[in-house]
């Protein structure tokens, strides 16, 4: 089941499946670490930035962003 990654709840894994924007917008995103199918962890979800880990690193990203990346949650 696909989902923006603003929804998963805390302390659920995920796995990154699509990035929807533009070309900039993704190119940041993938710089960062969101690429296809890279796990993601939600440590800290709003109000504030969304915190997460992916490949390694702490991340936090905006809830708008966040609508953005398609992740696939691990049942």
């Amino acid at each position: 089941m696909l989902m923006p990654l603003a929804m998963l709840p805390p302390c659920r894994r995920a796995f990154v499946k699509n990035i929807l924007g533009g070309r900039g917008l993704i190119r940041r995103l993938t710089e960062l670490g969101f690429t296809p199918d890279a796990e993601v962890h939600v440590f800290k979800s709003p109000p504030g930035p969304i915190l997460v880990s992916v490949r390694g690193s702490r991340v936090a990203i905006g809830w708008g962003v966040a609508m953005k990346i398609l992740v696939e949650v691990v049942e």
